[in-house]
């Protein structure tokens, strides 16, 4: 049995187009009943296909106008949990993911400026302890982004 069937699909593209898109303008668009497109909708949201339906942030509009990717050495691999821990406590870093090679971390960093940028890095970042080292490279332009195509 497939996790997504025809409906789900379609019930998805409709909210990626808008979010707040009532569940009656969807079954109306979709030939649906309105009960349908909320059990589904319920449905892929337990089953964590869909982990909510929150605002895509403009931060450029919001006057955020610089971001990294940065990569984050760590002194022993087995302190990611507790430095992770700390990470979150950043609000600027906006992702963190687990990734091989040179790297044990990988970040993205939304600054409001250079300034912003530096204090992040050498200010809160760099005075972790367990961090070894940082590597960025800062962001010019996000040419697309996008879930993945069903």
């Amino acid at each position: 049995m497939e996790i997504l069937d025809e409906f789900d699909i379609r019930i998805i593209k409709e909210l990626e187009k808008d979010g707040r898109v009532a569940y009656s303008t969807i079954a109306t668009n979709l030939k649906i009943s309105n009960t349908m497109v909320h059990q589904r909708i319920n449905r892929l949201m337990e089953q964590g296909i869909i982990s909510g339906i929150k605002p895509v942030l403009n931060e450029k509009q919001m006057g955020y106008d610089w971001a990294s990717f940065t990569g984050i050495t760590l002194n022993k691999d087995s302190d990611s949990e507790r430095i992770i821990e700390t990470l979150k406590g950043i609000p600027e870093v906006t992702e963190c993911y687990f990734v091989t090679g040179s790297f044990t971390l990988y970040l993205k960093i939304t600054a409001k400026n250079h300034e912003h940028m530096r204090k992040i890095l050498y200010e809160q970042i760099d005075n972790i302890p367990g961090i070894a080292k940082t590597d960025s490279m800062i962001e010019l332009g996000c040419a697309f982004k996008r879930n993945i195509i069903l």
